[in-house]
């Protein structure tokens, strides 16, 4: 079985990472082609070009980078019809991965599966009729999403999300990871300012500001601000003004599953978390940490985006659990003077959130066959039909 599979982001890698093993797991002699991050690489796959070369989102953001894009799409449609797959799997990233998926499909009757469904329950709900042209079957994270598929005519699958299945820390490795960088019992919070060169560069003087008047009020709390490869530069010099001189958890020159390993034990100790918006909320929901959740965006995606939106919240565990307990600063309100308070009142009482996230890890699949493997049966069966 050939298997063409393309990933444009941290979030993107984890899931194509967890769906090769499941295929690798329910099918002997799988090939994989494409692009991907260091965990798909880790299950075999020799990535065309790095795949944070695509790690961009916004509109504006990506104008500038237009041009290079264009190329790489162009380049791996010719690299999919080439090796004639018997599926292209796109990863989200629609705007890299489903103009790659438009170009094969103009050719060639490859099966095409794209997992992540797009959030047209949020905004442009249109896009559905759209990936319906060039998408035959969409693996979807989240249990509400299969009716909006099927309506505008592709097959859908939920497979839940792999946050679910992947391992959390024992307290055993929290205490151990508080010790090894000298926190002891002292209050810490996670800083999480996003895997994008762009969001770093938006975020950390933001949430860097939002830290000082509680640096003030508790002088011996630590931070940790764990990172992605092709953001840690980015971190230490973004964070060098901040009011807190950071422990920094940088991947570089460990393995995956090792980093993987520290991250988690990291997100167990800490007590509660400021972080941008995204996956990074369940996988604190998955490791029961209170959260803040800020972002913001350029000033043209802020408008075009807001106008748009149909949603009154974007944290994934607010919309899993259908609450609304976990604070949240979007666009103009990520504003550091609104931050911190909200910062504080989660330390003072971090209980609140946990009924939330535990009916989000409940709703996502927790306690049932991997996501992975259930994304891989789906795959396999449409690839039957």
């Amino acid at each position: 079985m050939r298997v063409f599979i393309i990933a444009g982001e941290a979030s993107g890698d984890k899931l194509g990472a967890a769906l090769m093993e499941g295929l690798q797991s329910l099918q002997n002699g799988v090939q994989f082609q494409g692009v991907g991050g260091p965990l798909m690489q880790s299950k075999g796959l020799q990535s065309r070009f790095p795949m944070d070369e695509l790690s961009v989102m916004g509109i504006a953001e990506i104008l500038p980078k237009y041009r290079h894009l264009m190329r790489r799409i162009n380049e791996t449609a010719e690299a999919v019809i080439a090796a004639n797959p018997d599926v292209l799997i796109t990863i989200d990233s629609p705007d890299f991965s489903l103009r790659v998926a438009r170009r094969v499909k103009a050719r060639t009757s490859i099966r095409t599966v794209h997992y992540v469904a797009p959030t047209v329950w949020a905004w442009r709900a249109g896009r559905a009729a759209k990936m319906a042209q060039i998408i035959d079957h969409v693996l979807a994270l989240f249990p509400f999403e299969p009716p909006y598929m099927t309506a505008a005519g592709m097959e859908c699958d939920f497979v839940g999300h792999p946050v679910v299945a992947e391992p959390v820390a024992a307290q055993a490795e929290a205490e151990a990871f508080r010790a090894a960088h000298a926190i002891g019992d002292a209050p810490m919070m996670l800083v999480l300012p996003g895997s994008r060169r762009g969001e770093v560069g938006r975020l950390a003087p933001v949430f860097g500001a939002a830290l000082a008047p509680v640096m003030a009020a508790h002088p011996d709390m630590r931070v940790v601000v764990p990172t992605t490869g092709n953001v840690t530069q980015a971190v230490r010099a973004a964070t060098r003004d901040w009011p807190v001189d950071p422990v920094i958890l940088d991947p570089e020159g460990m393995t995956p599953e090792a980093y993987a390993a520290l991250k988690r034990a990291a997100f167990k100790a800490a007590d509660m978390a400021l972080a941008a918006s995204g996956t990074v909320s369940l996988e604190l929901a998955a490791a029961d940490t209170p959260m803040v959740i800020a972002y913001d965006m350029s000033w043209l995606s802020r408008i075009i985006i807001s106008r748009m939106l149909k949603i009154d919240t974007v944290t994934l565990v607010s919309l899993v659990s259908d609450t609304r307990i976990i604070p949240e600063f979007i666009g103009k309100n990520c504003d550091p003077a609104k931050i911190a308070p909200a910062i504080e009142a989660v330390l003072a009482h971090p209980e609140a959130q946990r009924a939330a996230m535990a009916v989000t890890m409940e709703r996502l699949g927790k306690g049932g066959e991997a996501p992975g493997v259930r994304a891989a049966r789906a795959v396999l069966r449409g690839l039957d039909r």
